[in-house]
């Protein structure tokens, strides 16, 4: 019998997010990303935990509303829920002096980076899925395969974010196609930690 393989998944919730959008899912924001992980196990795979990495925007009331009925819906999945810094940024442009929003988010790829590694050395997981196509997590990934070789790191790409220099260093990978993410929509109310009923922003569902 083939042994149970534990599994944590690590989700870059803003490479995912952008690149939903870009691939015209803007309504499929409303994502379990725990039932999609689900989704993506093999029948011998066991999942751990999910961690979910993103920031708390800013200077936008509702988008900041939206985000956080989002995130009190993962957390009602028991979803590990990882901030970094939303920072924001202004550009200016040089010909015409027009001057525009330009946010960052900082810290991701550093606390994805940390947490892969911190778990691997505490023998958490024998396998990490990471839900990101963020090239600069290919470093971290390395290193988990070098310095743990029974383990591995696994790639679901989100939509639009396929990056070849990933797939190559990690030890297995897929993209992320529509009908896993419209099969892992939360349902119409989620009901939250506290007892509130939580409902997808009409946004979402236009």
């Amino acid at each position: 019998m083939q042994k149970n393989e534990r599994v944590i998944a690590y989700i870059d919730g803003f490479n995912l997010y952008f690149g939903m959008l870009e691939s015209g899912f803007e309504k499929l924001k409303w994502l379990n990303v725990k039932k999609l992980v689900e989704s993506l196990l093999k029948p011998w795979q066991v999942l751990e935990d999910v961690c979910y990495f993103t920031s708390r925007v800013r200077d936008n009331p509702e988008k900041q509303k939206r985000q956080s009925v989002f995130i009190d819906a993962l957390v009602s999945k028991d979803i590990k829920v990882i901030y970094g810094h939303y920072q924001a940024n202004t550009q200016e442009c040089m010909r015409c002096g027009n001057i525009w929003s330009d946010p960052k988010e900082k810290m991701t790829d550093v606390n994805i980076a940390t947490a892969i590694i911190v778990d691997a050395y505490k023998d958490k997981y024998d396998m990490a899925m990471l839900i990101s196509g963020d090239s600069d997590l290919v470093p971290p990934i390395k290193e988990v395969h070098n310095l743990f070789p029974d383990k591995r790191v696994f790639v679901a790409f989100p939509p639009k974010r396929h990056t070849a220099s990933i797939a190559n260093v990690a030890k297995g990978s897929l993209i992320i196609g529509r009908k896993k993410l419209v099969d892992a929509q939360f349902d119409t109310e989620v009901i939250s930690k506290t007892g509130f009923v939580l409902k997808a922003p009409k946004e979402w569902t236009k």
